[in-house]
């Protein structure tokens, strides 16, 4: 249960009704955590068979009609497209008529602010962007997962009252990010979030690979503590054969994943590079240790790649 403090009834939107374009991941779970509040959802369109299944799922009994019948229905409307897709939607909505003075038009994208939404403002509607920074199964959970969220939320001033009432209904925490630092807020959540999952996807693989019959057990525990640590004393938390300057290490990862998972050397020289600048920079790495330990990484490097330049054959692409 979200221990947010609730908007006091004058802040808060009237109740509105609710539709969703687009139901991936994210849009439904949305629309449902609005539900709660009081809101009423109306009407979501999607076109895949999976995301069809997913709003009768999270949004049982709300209609599913075309983008343009969401517009005509809904005094909120939630734009949950893919960063890509959500220019070209906002146009043709525009163009076509479809968008209704005083409607509020909110996307989810984390790259966009509201400037994407001119056209339909425009039109008369009301831009938001309320990014939950979140990752979403597409599954009832992701409703719980939404208190305590953080949302970045780029909106008009004069809309700011309402953006931040909507996301404490939800039971998130907003986050004020400008317009034209949006880009590298959301670069900055990626490389956090979507990059973490590979890392341990891939040392799950590799503990596989090694005999380990449990991987996400080893991993739990360990994991888990290195996120605390590193979110609570940033680089100060660094541990390891790079930050300790153990070069002999070092290189006989580079061999053994060579040998095991080409496909992972580009990957582990890159973040053992950046992990030994890090290090180096903070006082945690000595420096008469850092140049063996940088020379191992630049030979590994050159190892990486053929005669041509463009990777010897072990390195998967």
């Amino acid at each position: 249960m979200s221990t947010t403090p609730q908007p006091d009834s004058k802040d808060r939107p009237a109740r509105l009704t609710v539709g969703v374009v687009g139901a991936g991941r994210v849009g439904p779970a949305l629309a449902a955590s609005l539900q709660l509040a009081g809101h009423r959802p109306v009407a979501v369109s999607g076109v895949s068979d999976a995301s069809r299944r997913r709003a009768e799922l999270m949004l049982p009994d709300v209609p599913l009609v075309t983008p343009a019948d969401v517009l005509q229905s809904a005094d909120l409307v939630l734009l949950t497209v893919p960063d890509d897709t959500l220019p070209g939607l906002v146009e043709g909505l525009a163009e076509t008529g479809a968008v209704r003075p005083g409607q509020l038009l909110v996307h989810t994208s984390g790259r966009y602010g509201t400037k994407v939404l001119d056209p339909a403002l425009r039109a008369g509607a009301l831009p938001l962007a309320l990014h939950p920074a979140m990752t979403f199964t597409g599954t009832p959970v992701d409703v719980q997962r939404l208190a305590g969220c953080s949302f970045g939320v780029t909106a008009p001033d004069q809309l700011r009252l309402a953006a931040e009432a909507l996301v404490i209904e939800m039971g998130g925490e907003p986050e004020w990010i400008d317009e034209e630092m949006r880009p590298l807020y959301h670069a900055a959540l990626a490389l956090g979030a979507n990059h973490l999952v590979t890392l341990v996807a891939q040392a799950m693989e590799l503990l596989r690979a090694a005999g380990v019959e449990a991987p996400d057990r080893m991993l739990g525990p360990l994991l888990g503590a290195a996120l605390d640590n590193a979110l609570r004393s940033g680089d100060a938390a660094l541990t390891g054969p790079v930050a300790r300057g153990d070069a002999g290490t070092v290189a006989a990862h580079v061999t053994e994943l060579r040998k095991h998972a080409p496909q992972t050397v580009s990957g582990y020289l890159a973040m053992a590079r950046a992990t030994a600048d890090r290090a180096l920079a903070h006082g945690l790495l000595k420096p008469e240790l850092a140049e063996d330990l940088l020379e191992v990484l630049a030979g590994a490097t050159d190892g990486a790649r053929g005669p041509d330049g463009n990777g010897s054959e072990g390195d998967a692409r």
